[in-house]
């Protein structure tokens, strides 16, 4: 996640994607985890063209080997294809809301008090011996029924209490394509459209969902690009 704060009225683009500014100059984007090559911003203001190239190093990513579970908390049965088909379209839509709300120029707070970290963005899931998908999140030991908090404040764009993979799940708009996803989650106190204001309880900890224990998963994201959420969080 990197915010920005330029000149008012100028134009940003990133890479060559063209990017919402701010009445007072703020904007936000990220880079994803496979990103690979430098990134290049573009500031336009009154004709004047600057760019500024920035190196991108690569991290190293935790290897998490699970053994044990059953075949159907590793490969889903070919009959659930369609529903989740349809639930990661709800996600993409949520996600893809471009809104001129500016709460992500604020500071986060963690979503759970004194919370473990047990699971890091990155880190790539073996499961029963099978290579699986990235965690793109990070997830926090709590027991069932553990209040959650809003990061930050935020509108709820999607509020759903059974997905798949998912289970109890949140998501909420920050503005200019900045999101937050709450997962696993037993009891929700949102609707969706609701305003909500940081540190307002919005649900309680679960394993709802493909998941193996009662935890909290919470994500970042830019758009489609899935962003490490340590890196809005102090988790010292």
């Amino acid at each position: 996640f990197i915010l920005g704060k330029t000149e008012p009225s100028s134009k940003v683009i990133i890479d060559k994607k063209k990017i919402k500014v701010s009445e007072d100059g703020f904007f936000a984007f990220g880079l994803s985890k496979d990103r690979k090559n430098d990134i290049v911003i573009t500031k336009i203001k009154d004709g004047k063209k600057t760019t500024i190239v920035k190196k991108v190093f690569k991290r190293k990513y935790k290897i998490q080997r699970i053994d044990g579970l059953e075949e159907k908390k590793v490969t889903p049965p070919k009959e659930v294809y369609d529903r989740i088909k349809k639930e990661n379209k709800l996600i993409g839509e949520a996600r893809s809301i471009e809104s001129d709300l500016t709460f992500f120029t604020k500071k986060f707070i963690n979503p759970l008090d004194n919370a473990i970290v047990t699971g890091v963005y990155g880190s790539q899931r073996i499961l029963n011996g099978k290579p699986k998908w990235p965690h793109y999140g990070l997830d926090f030991a709590a027991k069932e029924g553990t209040k959650v908090k809003a990061m930050l404040d935020g509108t709820a764009t999607m509020v759903e209490p059974d997905l798949f993979y998912t289970g109890g799940t949140l998501i909420f708009d920050h503005g200019h394509g900045i999101s937050t996803l709450y997962m696993h989650l037993k009891d929700i106190y949102v609707q969706k459209g609701q305003k909500v204001k940081q540190g307002e309880i919005i649900g309680t900890v679960g394993s709802t969902g493909r998941s193996t224990g009662p935890h909290l998963d919470v994500r970042l994201n830019w758009f489609g690009v899935r962003l490490d959420p340590a890196t809005v969080l102090n988790l010292n």
